[in-house]
């Protein structure tokens, strides 16, 4: 019989995913529940567009700058800690020599074994270093355009999500039929982008997209309630 392949499946999501992800779920939740929440306060659809195009404009701008100063962070750390192993490999070489073995030690490698290859790896200062980063901190060298292309990702995808409950109100000069279909889009787009979120992370795409239904729908009904409640009689 011919030999079939293993084939293992692993979702490995990217960086720019992850923050697509984390945009697009913001934008879709927090401007819907204005513009719901605006819904039951005003009377005329231009309010809602103005106000929902403000937030759109601060809340992109916030998540995108969140998004750089974390990834800027992440890199400031790593280069700190990088830094302070060249320090220790000159200072203190026997107690980190003896670090690169206890990492193979943890491995089942005995002394004969790991003697060559803990030898061979502290010849080469640069390789040392890499080694205890990757294999003792558990660190992978930050991509130096992250922190730039965080921003881009997260604040355009939190305009992309934010525009699908805004549009209706652009388009229905009524305020409450806007209302219904800014309600149906956007829990349509809710559910669209749980699903891919769940397929992409393995988890049920249909629980993935009745959980950000839920969320969102339930953001946008407390703000719409609350608006009718503290509404100028």
């Amino acid at each position: 019989m011919p030999a079939s392949h293993h084939v293992e499946a692993h979702f490995e999501a990217s960086e720019t995913v992850r923050d697509v992800v984390i945009g697009m779920a913001d934008g879709l939740t927090v401007p819907f529940a204005l513009a719901a929440g605006l819904s039951g306060s005003v009377k005329q659809t231009a309010i809602v567009v103005i106000a929902g195009l403000a937030e759109i404009a601060a809340g992109s701008i916030a998540m995108g700058l969140g998004g750089y100063l974390a990834a800027r962070t992440d890199r400031d750390h790593y280069l700190s800690e990088r830094q302070r192993e060249y320090r220790e490999t000159v200072e203190v070489p026997a107690r980190e020599t003896e670090e690169v073995a206890d990492v193979f030690r943890s491995y089942g490698m005995n002394e004969e074994e790991l003697a060559p290859v803990v030898k061979a790896i502290c010849a080469d200062q640069k390789r040392w270093v890499d080694f205890m980063m990757k294999f003792e901190l558990g660190f992978e060298e930050p991509d130096p355009k992250r922190a730039r292309n965080s921003a881009i990702a997260i604040a355009l995808s939190y305009i992309v999500g934010g525009m699908v409950p805004l549009a209706p109100y652009m388009i229905a000069s009524d305020l409450e039929r806007a209302l219904r279909i800014s309600v149906i889009v956007t829990l349509i787009a809710l559910f669209l982008f749980g699903y891919v979120k769940g397929r992409m992370t393995g988890i049920s795409p249909f629980r993935g997209g009745l959980q950000t239904v839920v969320i969102g729908g339930l953001a946008s009904a407390a703000a719409f309630t609350l608006a009718r409640l503290i509404r100028p009689a």
